[in-house]
């Protein structure tokens, strides 16, 4: 493992060794146990996505793991500005010790990947979020304990979450069905990698056919960072795609809910389930400082 890109480049093994050392990076913490594994370290944090979550985690984590974050906005760097991404990654590649870049195109960190000599670790691109899905499989083994014969069920846009939530899920042993309106679909990339799984990935645009017997409901907001202009016309494309009382009542009477923040009570969900649920989706937010931590400990060592 030399990188976190996108889910799809994870083994099996690679994930759950993610996730053991996250659980004890977590215990560490919660028990006042020093673990600066990267001490004099430094982590160069590239946004050209703005993310509450992201930043603080990211800043957090390498300060309890005794090394250093260095923010860099849009307006820091001379990407997109006429340098080649590729002259970036070089430079920065003699300044820091690993790079984490919250961007669009997940061209852009896979270029950064191939031109730099430092592990990079994807924040969120319009293609994947691994770090987010990492966190979310932490929280699932910790409500559920193990991922054996657990179904999880993703209601909304087949966007960067699905992608990776559906390739995360897979890996580890659960089924995975997903409800998403025609024209909103996972990428082409993801479909072509659940063939190998067969009935254990099921698509349908019925959330009430997905939600049948889930473990775990899982959705994302119906629009992001760079869809301003299509707010509109997805409200209505997404109309019938929320977690809801009617929802939770197909799913198993112990499923659990989460939601990679922030939340739209009463688009995606409504606020009675989300509420409902907050213990686990508050924890799941936790859980992105642990997991990160657990990523930069595995490629920054």
């Amino acid at each position: 493992m030399k990188h976190l890109l996108k889910m799809l480049d994870l083994s099996s093994e690679e994930i759950f060794e993610i996730l053991n050392l996250a659980d004890q990076l977590k215990y560490e913490l919660k028990h006042n146990i020093p673990h600066p594994y990267l001490k004099g370290k430094a982590l160069g944090l590239i946004f050209q996505k703005a993310s509450t979550r992201t930043r603080v985690s990211f800043e957090t984590g390498m300060y309890q793991l005794g090394g250093h974050a260095l923010f860099l906005s849009a307006d820091d760097l001379q990407i997109g500005r006429g340098e080649p991404v590729q002259d970036t990654a070089r430079v920065l590649s003699r300044y820091l010790d690993g790079i984490m870049i919250r961007t669009f195109e997940q061209k852009e960190v896979e270029d950064l990947a191939e031109y730099g000599s430092i592990p990079i670790i994807n924040g969120l691109t319009d293609f994947s979020h691994p770090c987010q899905v990492l966190a979310d499989l932490m929280t699932i083994r910790e409500f559920k304990n193990s991922f054996d014969d657990l179904k999880m069920c993703f209601i909304g846009d087949g966007n960067n979450m699905a992608n990776s939530l559906i390739v995360g899920a897979l890996k580890v042993g659960m089924s995975v069905s997903i409800a998403c309106p025609d024209g909103y679909r996972p990428d082409a990339q993801i479909l072509e990698f659940v063939k190998e799984y067969g009935d254990k990935f099921s698509m349908t645009d019925k959330p009430l056919e997905a939600a049948k017997d889930a473990d775990v409901l899982i959705t994302d907001v119906w629009s992001s960072m760079g869809m301003e202009e299509e707010i509109e016309k997805r409200k209505i494309a997404f109309k019938g795609y929320q977690i809801n009382d009617e929802v939770m009542a197909q799913a198993k009477p112990d499923a659990m809910v989460l939601h990679c923040l922030p939340a739209h009570r009463e688009e995606e969900i409504t606020a009675r389930v989300f509420e409902a649920h907050a213990n686990e989706i508050f924890e799941e937010a936790e859980n992105r400082l642990h997991a990160q931590k657990a990523v930069m400990v595995k490629l920054m060592k």
